[in-house]
């Protein structure tokens, strides 16, 4: 998943400031920029490897900018002075909250804000399964009695691995079919999501069958809530709602046996949704919580302006 690819991608980045000849951070800059960019088209449409390459890349200017800072510093000095202070501010700002020995520090950071959030009785909606997402139920069932309600978004029917897993935790869970769920969500609280990844509008891109949720939520005026990461936010924006989507096999939904079917219909099964910014209520991330309309606080506190429109 992103995780994953992010941790690596910091990784590989650390390894290139670590072993690439260059005389100061304009050089590295370029440097990391190409190989980002060689990262980047290997999988278009997984943004959190751009996310880290901008982050990197503002560790960078952070760094060079602190050292010019300083008086009398000779200019082939740089590189072994700005070397060891990236790869130190790489491992350190970026890697480290990626680590995943026992629980990540990304998810405790998410899971412990969720007793704020869920509270006794509340009834919670969900839609397919997200690690972020159950650290988060889980964690909130250590202390309270509450119910949730998941959508076993069909055709790949993940909602039900979320369902098994939060009941093995103790959790009165219930699956219904998506069909359903405008059905359901009068007697729901609060909706509770993951992102693949958000944008600079404050929209998410989801699991399919989220704008679904989010639509019927906002009906009834439920609060949506989306747990999320810092580096799934996304500087760039969905100019077409499509922009980021996946298509995968049809064959869940329209199988190669009904021959006849298939050679006069052309069937499409995107993977994402994406959802709006008028649609989310709360972004819950590792750092704290903000509406949609303070996504742009985070990006600046996050990346670089020159970098923004880079990948």
């Amino acid at each position: 998943g992103s995780f994953f690819v992010a941790k690596e991608t910091a990784i590989i980045l650390r390894q290139v400031v670590s072993i690439s000849r260059w005389r100061d951070a304009h050089v590295l800059i370029d440097i990391v920029t190409q190989v980002g960019i060689r990262l980047a088209s290997a999988q278009p449409n997984e943004l959190a490897i751009g996310n880290i390459v901008k982050r990197v890349l503002k560790v960078i200017r952070e760094v060079s900018r602190e050292q010019k800072r300083e008086e009398n510093e000779k200019r082939i000095r740089d590189t072994y002075h700005l070397k060891p202070l990236i790869i130190q501010e790489i491992t350190e700002e970026i890697i480290a909250d990626l680590d995943t020995k026992d629980t990540a520090a990304i998810y405790k950071g998410i899971a412990d804000q969720a007793l704020d959030f869920i509270h006794a009785n509340e009834v919670i909606m969900t839609i397919g399964i997200s690690r972020t997402v159950q650290e988060f139920l889980m964690r909130a069932a250590q202390k309270r009695k509450f119910q949730v309600i998941v959508a076993e978004t069909a055709p790949t029917y993940q909602g039900h691995k979320m369902a098994l897993s939060l009941s093995k935790a103790g959790i009165d869970t219930t699956v219904i079919a998506d069909s359903a769920i405008f059905a359901a969500m009068p007697r729901v609280n609060k909706v509770v999501i993951g992102a693949h990844a958000v944008l600079a509008n404050g929209a998410l891109v989801s699991v399919s069958g989220s704008h679904l949720l989010a639509a019927a939520a906002k009906h009834h005026s439920t609060p949506v809530l989306v747990c999320t990461a810092l580096y799934k936010l996304s500087p760039l924006f969905a100019y077409v709602a499509d922009a980021f989507n996946v298509t995968v096999s049809p064959q869940n939904v329209l199988n190669f046996q009904e021959g006849s079917i298939i050679d006069d219909v052309t069937t499409t099964n995107p993977y994402y949704d994406y959802v709006g910014p008028d649609y989310v209520s709360l972004f819950i991330h590792n750092l704290g919580s903000a509406p949609p309309t303070y996504v742009y606080r985070l990006i600046n506190d996050n990346y670089d302006a020159e970098d923004s429109t880079l990948l």
